[in-house]
């Protein structure tokens, strides 16, 4: 979780320019993360292997073994650590191989240390325990701007599922749904299906039909999202503070791309398409 009086979580940051490294230490020091800062990515694997961080920051361009190769070799290793990429290149081609290396999210030099603030706090949210079974979690916001660490901010647009003009915060189940003809996914104990998809949350699977999906942290975090309001339209805002926790504004395109990845793991051929597009306002997951 981000950090509270009772938890300091921990940096792993990697960033071969020393300016940089020293001013993103310094800061994520005073914002109250507890943090471990190295030069090069064989530093990283070293101090990732003796000591395992709440999350990482790795440069992508670094000597010898960059951040892509680092973040490869802990997936490989089956570390789901979450992993914050800081890259100067700005090139679609260029984030999408971040993502496919099994980062999390990335941040584009220059960068204002907010956003990064704000990533973080995202990535640890996602990535803390699941609560007991039988108790009933509530929304976690991030910390308002300029707050005390672990305070709570102002409430988000999480409450309104896009266009679709329901009540209710977009991830929660509507068991009901199915039954009574309306919009969303039908529960089924401790699995949640629409669309001929089929999800366990618990233990975090993903069917389409008999065919297992083979998905990212935050592949799976979207398409639960999406079957839990099954025929409901959620504009891109709605779908960035529930997933990223921040709204990275109309010119991103880090939504499209992992759309464009859900997408290619989904589809079938001669099966219809599951996740459309609704121009200019967001997605939609239906069987048509």
């Amino acid at each position: 979780m981000p950090p509270t009086a009772s938890h300091t979580p921990t940096v792993l940051l990697a960033e071969d320019d020393r300016a940089i490294r020293n001013a993103l230490e310094r800061a994520l020091t005073l914002e109250g993360y507890r943090v471990t800062a190295v030069a090069d990515g064989v530093e990283a694997l070293a101090q990732a292997h003796r000591s395992r961080p709440d999350v990482l920051v790795l440069d992508v361009m670094m000597p010898g073994i960059d951040g892509l190769q680092v973040c490869r070799v802990l997936r490989a290793e089956g570390d789901r650590t979450p992993v914050l990429m800081l890259t100067a290149l700005v090139e679609t081609a260029d984030r999408i191989a971040g993502l496919d290396a099994g980062a999390d999210d990335y941040v584009v030099k220059p960068f204002d240390v907010e956003e990064v603030f704000a990533r973080l706090r995202a990535l640890l949210r996602r990535a803390a325990p699941a609560p007991p079974p039988g108790t009933a979690p509530g929304p976690v916001e991030p910390p308002a701007r300029g707050a005390a660490p672990g305070t709570a901010g102002r409430p988000g647009r999480s409450g309104t599922p896009g266009k679709a003009g329901t009540s209710g915060k977009s991830g929660t189940p509507k068991s009901s749904g199915a039954s009574h003809g309306r919009p969303g996914a039908a529960a089924t104990g401790r699995f949640v299906e629409a669309a001929g998809l089929r999800m366990d949350p618990r233990a975090r699977r993903a069917w389409r039909g008999r065919r297992e999906l083979e998905l990212t942290r935050t592949e799976f975090e979207l398409l639960e999202l999406l079957i839990r309001n099954a025929g409901i339209v959620l504009d891109h805002s709605t779908i960035y503070d529930r997933i990223w926790g921040y709204d990275f504004g109309p010119g991103s395109k880090n939504l499209a791309v992992y759309v464009g990845y859900l997408r290619r793991k989904l589809d079938e051929p001669g099966a219809p398409q599951l996740i459309h597009t609704v121009r200019g306002v967001g997605y939609v997951l239906r069987e048509d």
